[in-house]
């Protein structure tokens, strides 16, 4: 394991279906799709949280939101829990960030009211070291643009929304791209290496020439809401920041430039391909690839990511391990998480899988076998009591006012059926089979029963408790924390790690 490197990419708000290669009708994506042939791809692969703290929280983490609880974009993540950077230093890399992680500090860790990162959801991911950041702002890249002739947009949404006015070299993935050759070119092996690309995020305008790359009378039509629906979905069309747009045409555009933008940055990611072949890399680094979440474009009446709509959750994942060639060009149909990208990332990295993880690795699919047991359904949750705390900057007054504690819900998703609980008791089941829209309801009593007794089950299968699968019998019996030298050889210096790992 001494020599391999691992380049863990991350593209933002990207449709699990949005792959030439897995049957898309119009979106082209040749550079992911020569990486899925040189590798394996998951499928029916879900992010576990919505919007992009969350989703990264799980991701980071290999915990699901009831267990990290980052409920929106500014929720603290609790230092204690491991994470994907401080996976990688105990196998003695240096983890380097190009692009964000969008982790907000966890405000016991600062001394100082006036502490920026109290501001900023927009914080690193403890661990890592900064090789660029590019929060909203997008200052490095718009200091580029200057440098190269234009005039500052002013602000980071600003530069964003008119990339279709520059050409696609000059695009904010294009410029990350530049800085991850950059830094490849001289990094010393073994290295990790995180690129966390924006697009296709909105603002929804695809660099350069890839704007005008699709037609929008070729778009196709998004999945129209239902005529019943629950009050949430009719709480999500009355929100104008994700009510879908009423002119057809407009919505084209916006689909039209969306799949622009998902073909823009998978010219990006060919350029890294090129220049590990270049630079004698690609027989010695895996690539990870996958989103934080997906994207409603329009289906169910929606833009963005929110709520129990798969849409917003299927997003695409591809390991890329050179050593198990005989497994390349392999499609995995099993359920598989977020979650569990940690723990494939520790079994490419020599390291124990942490027992803090919810889920899985992927390890054997990659090598070309299968694993001894697997899950049989997706499980993915939303909580929009931050919004609430946004908008009133007030929250409820406890102990008697536990409203928040119902703006929630869980989703559980089976290969025939998909089952919604509400955090105010209401509930949602889905005929799948019959309707893979998520329109139809499932009027089967015994098959919503079992969705329900499954979704309880797979809550109480994962209770926290760092040292609760350890005894005080006998000098100490069970599962050992991580941090206790004396029991499991570990230097002082990582003893003296003060997160949960265990």
């Amino acid at each position: 394991m001494a020599g391999l490197n691992v380049l863990f990419i991350t593209l933002d708000q990207f449709r699990g279906d949005a792959l030439s290669g897995r049957g898309h009708p119009l979106v082209r994506t040749p550079h992911l799709d020569a990486l899925a042939a040189r590798g394996v791809t998951f499928a029916r692969h879900y992010s576990q949280a919505a919007p992009c703290g969350p989703g990264r929280a799980s991701l980071y983490t290999g915990r699901y939101q009831m267990r990290h609880r980052v409920l929106g974009n500014g929720t603290p993540l609790d230092d204690r829990i491991d994470n994907v950077a401080r996976l990688a230093r105990r196998a003695g890399r240096v983890p380097v960030l190009f692009g964000y992680t969008d982790q907000t500090v966890d405000p016991r860790i600062t001394t100082d009211a006036s502490d920026p990162r109290l501001s900023s959801y927009e914080g690193i991911l403890p661990g890592f070291v900064e090789g660029l950041h590019l929060p909203t702002d997008h200052r490095a890249w718009r200091r580029w643009l200057v440098e190269l002739g234009y005039e500052d947009p002013g602000s980071g949404l600003a530069a964003l929304a008119t990339e279709s006015e520059r050409e696609a070299g000059h695009g904010v993935s294009a410029f990350l791209t530049d800085r991850v050759i950059e830094h490849l070119r001289t990094a010393s092996a073994p290295w990790f290496v995180h690129a966390s690309y924006l697009r296709p995020h909105p603002p929804r305008s695809a660099a350069g020439h890839w704007s005008r790359a699709y037609d929008p009378a070729e778009v196709g039509t998004p999945i129209p809401p239902s005529p019943t629906r629950h009050p949430f979905h009719d709480f999500a069309l009355a929100l104008p920041e994700v009510a879908a747009p009423q002119d057809p045409q407009a919505l084209a555009v916006e689909r039209a430039q969306y799949f622009g933008m998902i073909s823009a940055v998978d010219e990006q990611l060919g350029r890294i391909r090129e220049a590990l072949e270049e630079f004698g890399l690609a027989d010695e680094t895996v690539v990870v690839v996958t989103s934080d979440h997906g994207e409603q474009l329009g289906d169910h009446g929606l833009m963005e990511k929110l709520g129990y709509f798969e849409s917003s959750y299927h997003v695409p994942a591809i390991v890329s391990d050179p050593r198990y060639a005989t497994a390349h060009g392999r499609v995995v149909e099993a359920f598989t998480e977020n979650v569990d990208i940690m723990p494939t990332l520790a079994d490419i990295l020599g390291q124990d899988v942490p027992q803090s993880c919810d889920g899985l690795p992927l390890t054997a699919w990659i090598e070309g076998s299968d694993p001894p047991w697997w899950r049989t359904a997706a499980h993915w949750e939303y909580d929009w009591s931050w919004l609430v705390l946004s908008a009133t900057g007030t929250p409820p007054t406890r102990p008697w006012d536990r409203r928040d504690t119902t703006w929630n819900l869980a989703v559980r998703r089976e290969a025939d059926a998909a089952y919604v609980q509400f955090g105010d008791g209401s509930w949602l089941a889905f005929d799948l089979a019959a309707d893979p829209t998520w329109r139809t309801p499932l009027e089967d009593a015994a098959a919503i029963t079992d969705l329900m007794r499954g979704q309880l089950l797979w809550r109480q299968c994962h209770n926290d408790g760092p040292v609760s699968g350890f005894l005080a019998e006998a000098g100490g019996r069970g599962r050992w924390p991580r941090g206790v030298p004396w029991r499991d050889g570990e230097t002082d210096a990582m003893a003296s790690v003060h997160y949960d790992q265990s």
